[in-house]
């Protein structure tokens, strides 16, 4: 139980990350400033399935989802990048958000992992 507990504050953690970016942003652009609402209300919803334990299903969903944000993450840091055409900064929010997102797929990844075994 550790290991869900573990996951689903992880994706808690950074859907509050991703609100508080919102809040910041939503006044100066607003199409970012949707798309971290979006995403902190999808990562702290995933905390019911990754507690309530609603299957695999769910988990690899949640996987999914979370993989996508990294990997457009790590695009707007390229310059010239096909999303927004400049590269931003890394900065320590960031950085966060990213560490606890990349800790929920390890421990989702666990999770499945122990599930299987047990049959």
């Amino acid at each position: 139980m550790l290991l869900v507990y573990a996951a689903a504050a992880c994706t808690l953690i950074a859907g509050i990350l991703h609100l508080s970016l919102a809040s910041s942003v939503l006044v100066n652009n607003l199409q970012v400033g949707i798309f971290f609402l979006v995403a902190g209300i999808a990562q702290i919803f995933w905390t019911l399935p990754i507690l309530r334990t609603w299957g695999r299903t769910w988990t690899y969903v949640g996987m999914g989802g979370t993989i996508i944000l990294i990997i457009v993450w790590a695009i707007t840091r390229f310059p010239d990048n096909p999303i927004i055409g400049r590269d931003l900064p890394v900065n320590s929010m960031g950085i966060a958000i990213e560490v606890f997102q990349i800790a929920f797929i390890v421990l989702s990844a666990l999770i499945i992992a122990r599930d299987r075994r047990k049959g």
